[in-house]
């Protein structure tokens, strides 16, 4: 009589590759919401409450992780944040895979495996916190591991509390959203959203040319209104970096090598702005904006080093 030895099967740590032929394209049914959805696109919207406040979501060294991608520009906003602060050792961070199919994000060799959950698809963190969840699955996503749950996956919400509530343990002095320049960065933030950061998209998702010359136009009108701004002082708000920067560059970044390439939005390059690109070449050369982004052009390299 033969005895075999049983060995467990050890879980992957990945997911399948990618296949469109049997998940689709992610769209339909997510990012363009289910049927019957009437709720928010981005609907986890847990704060961080700062220490001794309250809340089921209190600021802890070592309690939450993000969730974020290298290819997605809102994601980049958290890390960037993340870096400024100096909380590399409080919130921890790790990235999917590059590319979806209909299953949405997903943990692969390329960027590495989920280091908290073991997760190999970004739904699964989605599921765990709403059973049956059926809405868009999104980066960033702030997670708990005491709970076991999604905080927040509201991406303006989400630099908001890096950036002021864990300042007992922040490892720099960067003040990021100041309480006297609040009105003012909220104000900056809602334009530069509807007219840089979404105003690029809706160029590229134009079905006729009327709306594509509409939309490109006002994202233009949007960059000169920036670039005069500018000429009087080196930041959005003055002289140090705030909120609103973090929310600008992570376009303008990408503004030459994706979006006016893909999309001719601008007859400019960002390159071509008198004091826009001086600005994006300012904040590049420091690292939390340089060591979060890939794939930039030559002319991002060569300028990094050099003063305004």
């Amino acid at each position: 009589m033969s005895t075999y030895a049983r060995t467990a099967t050890k879980p992957s740590l990945y997911a399948t590759p990618i296949d469109h032929t049997a998940y689709g394209h992610y769209g339909e049914g997510r990012l363009f919401q289910s049927p019957g959805w009437n709720r928010p696109l981005y609907p986890f919207q847990g704060r961080i409450s700062a220490e001794g406040a309250g809340g089921p979501f209190p600021a802890e060294p070592g309690r939450y992780h993000i969730y974020a991608a290298w290819v997605c520009p809102y994601a980049q906003r958290a890390a960037i944040v993340r870096k400024l602060k100096g909380l590399e050792h409080v919130v921890s961070l790790s990235y999917v895979d590059d590319e979806r199919d209909g299953r949405g994000w997903a943990f692969r060799e390329r960027r590495g495996a989920d280091p908290v959950n073991g997760f190999t698809l970004l739904e699964q963190a989605y599921e765990a916190t709403e059973k049956g969840y059926g809405g868009h699955i999104s980066v960033p996503v702030l997670w708990d591991r005491q709970t076991g749950l999604i905080v927040s996956n509201d991406f303006p919400d989400i630099t908001i509390d890096l950036a002021t509530k864990f300042e007992r343990w922040a490892g720099t002095d960067a003040d990021l959203y100041p309480v006297p320049l609040r009105t003012r960065i909220d104000e900056l933030n809602r334009w530069i959203y509807d007219d840089v950061n979404t105003g690029v998209t809706r160029v590229a998702r134009a079905t006729v040319e009327v709306e594509r010359e509409r939309e490109r136009h006002r994202v233009v009108a949007a960059l000169e209104r920036l670039d005069e701004q500018l000429s009087e002082q080196r930041f959005l708000t003055g002289d140090t970096v705030t909120e609103a920067d973090v929310r600008l560059w992570v376009t303008l970044a990408r503004f030459d090598s994706e979006y006016n390439r893909d999309h001719l939005v601008s007859e400019r390059e960002l390159t071509d702005f008198e004091y826009l690109w001086p600005y994006a070449r300012d904040l590049y050369q420091r690292p939390a904006f340089r060591e979060t982004i890939e794939g930039l052009p030559a002319t991002w390299e060569a300028a990094h080093g050099r003063g305004r």
